[in-house]
């Protein structure tokens, strides 16, 4: 085989400056996904005659869209057959047909996803919400509760702090999904958020008790609920003992209540092991998905 020829510098220089100008177009594009000022049949259809979009990846085009991101880009491409590493003009009829079916769907017509996320206290529920609503477009929704903040905990980001006569009142109004009762406080979903959210399209979180997931399911029986377990159950005494916010009789009691807990796994759709959250995260966004 001969040796490549050489560039000479002007050459090197005029091929740079293009490769620079594509990448600034291709970026452009993806802006203009992402704020919904082009669909994703107008990019195919513009692929069609632009050779810059041609060569976009499929991925990229799907992830710039509002509401998808990086990690449920790659569950869809995957849900429909369609190659991580796929461009635009590398698309076959059906896959064109596939993507086009799954993204012009006004989405005042596709509900969203709702996933309810529960299992004992200790095992992480607060740190994989956290994370979800970090690393995805999940709409997490917020609690109210009775009992005072924690010195660590920010009003309306941890919970909405009630009164118990602010709390009563909701509960007259049927303003709650689900409410109960535990370690003397009372906990509850508000329900307006989570309705106005799933008819938007949009996916939503709930990170709730065992019985407070047992009425959402009765309440919206589409709804997917998810336990999350410790990867052991010397890991949870070990979480739970090294609280600081509660008193030895208080850990002891949730303890107790972690048992009897454990126990109500099977009554779940789906189980996860809580032994690295940026993977639960990632199969609760392929659940919501599916």
């Amino acid at each position: 085989m001969g040796t490549p020829p050489q560039l000479t510098p002007a050459e090197r220089a005029s091929a740079l400056a293009k490769a620079k100008a594509s990448r600034q177009e291709r970026s452009a594009v993806k802006s203009r996904i992402k704020s919904g000022e082009l669909s994703i049949s107008e990019v195919i259809a513009l692929a069609q005659s632009n050779e810059v979009i041609a060569k976009m990846r499929v991925l990229e085009m799907v992830e710039s869209k509002s509401g998808v991101g990086k990690i449920r880009g790659k569950a869809l491409l995957e849900k429909l057959d369609i190659s991580s590493t796929r461009r635009i003009q590398g698309l076959g009829r059906y896959q064109r047909a596939a993507l086009l079916k799954e993204f012009e769907l006004p989405t005042s017509l596709r509900r969203g996803k709702l996933i309810v996320l529960s299992g004992p206290g200790g095992v992480g529920k607060s740190t994989v919400a956290k994370k979800l609503r970090e690393a995805s477009d999940f709409v997490v929704i917020v609690s109210a509760t009775t009992r005072p903040a924690r010195f660590n905990e920010v009003a309306g980001v941890d919970y909405h702090y009630l009164t118990a006569t602010q709390f009563d009142a909701a509960v007259k109004n049927n303003e709650f999904l689900e409410w109960a009762e535990f370690a003397g406080a009372r906990y509850g979903t508000p329900r307006l958020p989570v309705e106005t959210a799933l008819s938007a399209g949009q996916s939503v979180l709930l990170e709730i008790e065992i019985e407070g997931a047992k009425q959402v399911k009765e309440k919206i029986p589409e709804s997917v609920l998810v336990f999350l377990e410790p990867p052991s159950w010397e890991e949870l005494v070990s979480r739970l003992e090294g609280r600081g916010t509660d008193s030895a009789e208080r850990r002891a009691s949730r303890l107790a209540l972690a048992q009897e807990e454990l126990a109500a796994a099977s009554f779940f759709d789906k189980v996860l092991v809580n032994d690295e959250v940026e993977k639960v995260v990632a199969s609760l966004i392929e659940l919501a998905s599916a």
